[in-house]
């Protein structure tokens, strides 16, 4: 073979290469084939960082909802224990609130001795401290209360009017003027019950007696079916003494009243 057919011969052979080159199918090609392997690998590795972060959510999710559940038991907890007390507190005003009538029913059987005294509830000082005789009004005084002790509430009623008149300047006088109010309550005459428990508020605001007093003006406000005045009053009375026994009666007939839907 001559030089001529040699380099002819190789000339076909490089074409034919070329030509077998450039018809490889793209999917048979090895770079084409890497970069779709490269694709299909990066494709995983979203949805498993995707399915990570919906994972973490759902746990943060689970977790917030274990503890407002948790936040949930300690509320319904809480609320039970509040129930419980006020619940409590209630059969004890209403304990309070009892006893109190029986008292006034009775004419407050006891404390006579203790006003008569200057010592215990209901006495705002001792007969020692007036300038009138004190034997005079403490005795008068004793006389009143024994008479509305022993249920007779028109003759208590003249005994402590002539007491606040004979002895206005007493020590003794703001009981007496509030014990009036409660022989007019108890006899059931409710507007001269208010006007005697006013005039405790206004003549003798300094009194031990002015809460209890208040409270009764309430009461008698509420037996005369003045709702908004009653309501008013009973207010006045837990802001002022919410921390006493009439601050807790006043509280007590509010419920009531709401309850009353007065």
């Amino acid at each position: 073979m001559n030089r001529r057919a040699s380099f002819g011969l190789r000339a076909g052979l490089v074409a034919l290469a070329l030509a077998g080159c450039a018809g490889t199918p793209p999917e048979e090609d090895p770079v084409q084939i890497r970069l779709k392997d490269l694709d299909t690998r990066l494709a995983r590795i979203e949805r498993v960082v995707a399915n990570q972060s919906l994972l973490d959510l759902s746990n943060q999710g689970e977790a917030m909802r274990n503890e407002l559940r948790a936040m949930h038991n300690d509320i319904d907890q809480l609320s039970n224990s509040l129930e419980a007390g006020r619940k409590q507190q209630r059969d004890l005003y209403a304990d309070l609130d009892r006893r109190m009538k029986a008292l006034e029913s009775r004419g407050a059987a006891g404390a006579g001795g203790a006003a008569g005294t200057g010592e215990g509830p209901g006495v705002s000082g001792a007969a020692g401290d007036s300038p009138l005789p004190g034997a005079d009004d403490k005795a008068a005084y004793q006389a009143a209360f024994a008479s509305l002790k022993d249920g007779q509430y028109d003759r208590a009623i003249a005994a402590f009017q002539k007491f606040l008149v004979t002895f206005a300047g007493s020590p003794l006088a703001d009981n007496a003027q509030y014990w009036l109010g409660e022989a007019y309550y108890v006899n059931k005459s409710y507007p001269e019950a208010q006007s005697a428990f006013q005039r405790v508020v206004d003549k003798y605001p300094q009194s031990r007696k002015r809460p209890d007093a208040l409270l009764k003006i309430g009461y008698c406000q509420y037996e005369t079916k003045q709702w908004a005045s009653a309501k008013a009053t009973l207010s006045q009375v837990t802001a002022q003494f919410s921390d006493t026994p009439a601050g807790h009666l006043a509280q007590q007939r509010l419920d009531k009243m709401a309850t009353e839907q007065h």
